[in-house]
């Protein structure tokens, strides 16, 4: 049976959208290049480009064929007599795809963007020593096996969207701009290869207390910053869209609340900046954010313009107090604060749908039924929303670091030491992205 067409206006609205997608990718570039090293900004930059080549590459071969789309051919298994559906059953290389106006081809050129953005987030933990090579395996494998899977069980009718069906848990899983799917899974990602590759040489010493390594282009983080705006309200608007059903006229609130909600993190890691240490930083306000934009993603469609302020405003303290305990506490060497800004800032949007959202009669989600309306988060909502978060770190972020940890026994992913020392553009790729310029040495950091 073949897919409704969607109507011209939501057509339009949608391809609008999604070709903002990619300013959101070109941001996340600069952000991570910006807070690295100056003699690794090539490299990053290079690592970014290839990243987004290969997530394309591999997902395009068999990354949708275990996605899907909703209502679309998938395995199904019958536990306690419910029906649970646990991965897709689509043809490789977009075979079964029909380029008919439905939402379906619409939704595989969204995933196409998409996995590039999840495999990007890792690029900020694994800045200045993570192999060029290395880092194109671990970005097929993201997008091969570890995000299709997963983000079916999202918006694919998997068995997290089941959850409000079958268990009554309010409308099941609900993630309008992938919070999950994309953020916290590239988020656990970056943990798992942080904890793989280890702290950079010189960023702790030898009492174990870390030493300041500071961006060298706090501008490009910045003016990743706004390109980053741009991408979400594109990113979430699609989302809601494709994934939701929601009306084209809810763009306008979508991007309100999108934007509310970068503002009020942002301004909040710079006032919490400010008071601890005398004047706001850059580089956290920076994080905070994006990970205002990371946490609005799960409920921008279904919130109120203040509660996208209080999302925003939460997000904004997590970011500056999870990057010390991560880096001070737990000595995980993270230089584009990814995992606090994409992990812990889209697992807050998670569990901020259970709190906040508000859903009308007719929302779709990806197996909603007319007769189990949920008007209202709830707390059966809540519920639904808590089992995909322990779904992330009970099985993604195990998952992601074993197939890295199986990945660096046979191919190590950490640069070699004078790799390292030299810089990470003259190493892999033969020039620096400065050459009329001094780069910065370790002279001045401890050993």
């Amino acid at each position: 049976m073949p897919a409704p067409s969607l109507s011209e206006t939501t057509m339009i609205v949608c391809i609008f959208s999604i070709l903002l997608v990619p300013f959101a990718g070109a941001g996340l570039a600069l952000i991570n290049t910006g807070l690295g090293r100056s003699r690794s900004a090539a490299h990053a930059m290079m690592a970014a480009l290839c990243v987004i080549a290969v997530a394309a590459g591999v997902y395009f071969i068999c990354g949708f064929a275990w996605q899907g789309f909703i209502g679309r051919p998938a395995h199904i298994l019958i536990m306690g007599g419910k029906p649970w559906n646990w991965i897709a059953a689509e043809p490789f290389f977009f075979r079964g795809l029909q380029f008919d106006g439905s939402a379906a081809p619409l939704a595989a050129w969204l995933q196409i963007l998409c996995v590039g953005l999840a495999a990007l987030i890792p690029l900020g933990s694994g800045a200045d020593r993570w192999r060029l090579g290395a880092i194109c395996i671990s970005t097929a494998l993201l997008a091969g096996f570890v995000y299709p899977l997963f983000t079916h069980w999202v918006w694919g009718g998997g068995w997290l969207a089941q959850l409000g069906v079958n268990y009554g848990l309010g409308h099941g899983f609900m993630d309008v701009g992938g919070a999950s799917s994309i953020q916290v899974l590239g988020g656990l990602t970056a943990l798992a290869i942080a904890w793989i590759l280890g702290p950079r040489r010189g960023k702790y010493s030898l009492e174990g207390m870390p030493t300041a390594v500071p961006g060298h282009n706090i501008v490009f983080v910045l003016f990743g910053c706004l390109l980053g705006l741009l991408g979400w309200i594109g990113l979430n608007s699609a989302g809601a869209i494709l994934f939701t059903g929601a009306e084209p006229s809810r763009v306008v609130l979508i991007g309100i609340n999108t934007t509310l909600a970068a503002a009020s993190a942002t301004l909040t890691a710079a006032l919490i900046t400010r008071v601890r240490f005398g004047k706001p930083d850059a580089s956290l306000s920076a994080n905070g954010w994006i990970s205002g934009l990371v946490a609005s993603s799960a409920a921008c469609a279904f919130i109120s313009p203040a509660a996208a302020v209080m999302i925003g405003l939460m997000a904004g303290a997590l970011v500056t107090f999870t990057v010390e305990i991560f880096e001070l506490r737990l000595a995980v060497d993270d230089p584009g604060g990814a995992i606090s800004v994409h992990a812990i800032g889209g697992i807050w949007g998670i569990l901020a749908v259970g709190i906040f959202a508000h859903f009308p009669a007719n929302v779709l989600n990806a197996v909603s039924d007319p007769s189990h309306p949920s008007p209202s988060g709830g707390s059966g909502q809540w519920l639904a929303q808590l089992i995909g978060v322990a779904t992330l770190l009970g099985f993604v972020l195990p998952l992601a670091y074993g197939l890295n940890w199986l990945l660096n026994r046979f191919y190590p992913q950490r640069v070699a030491m004078e790799g390292e020392r030299q810089g990470m553009d003259l190493h892999e790729l033969g020039a620096g992205a400065y050459p009329e310029f001094i780069t910065h040495t370790e002279e001045f950091m401890q050993r």
